[in-house]
């Protein structure tokens, strides 16, 4: 009787969790935009990357097709670390909106080279560690695009 009510008392506490889990969750156009966010920008498993590093990178994330995508970032932080920069102080971004943030994190810039074609682009990378400007959205707040 006692393991029956131990069980029952886990399964409340996990559904309770998980409701709890679902009320926090951003709404659907901003998912979309932080999951898209997640797939050009996050790759927590490396600390940076050479040209082949982008190369790759690049055409696994779809961004060599239809076109070539001319630049982008990637950041090697947690997910946790990223997501914490839009507490930090609202900054202005290139749009002019004030929904901007900037953090200190290490990142692979990836640039296209100019001479290749889609799908088979080529990049050239530059890994270091520098201050990235993130936009945010939702509540919670999650980062939505990568500003500069």
């Amino acid at each position: 009787v006692m393991d029956l009510q131990r069980t029952h008392s886990l399964l409340l506490l996990l559904l309770l969790t998980l409701i709890g889990l679902g009320l926090v969750q951003p709404s659907y156009g901003q998912d979309r935009m932080y999951q898209r966010f997640l797939r050009q920008h996050v790759d927590p498993q490396v600390t940076g990357g050479n040209d082949y590093y982008c190369n790759l990178m690049m055409q696994r994330r779809r961004m060599t097709s239809p076109r070539c995508k001319p630049f982008n970032s990637f950041i090697h932080e947690d997910i946790w670390n990223i997501r914490s920069i839009c507490s930090t102080s609202n900054v202005e971004c290139k749009n002019g909106l004030m929904n901007c943030h900037t953090g200190v994190v290490k990142v692979t810039d990836c640039r296209e080279t100019g001479n290749s074609r889609a799908p088979n682009c080529r990049y050239r990378a530059m890994a270091r560690t520098r201050q990235v400007v993130i936009a945010c959205e939702g509540s919670p707040e999650v980062p939505v695009h990568f500003d500069a």
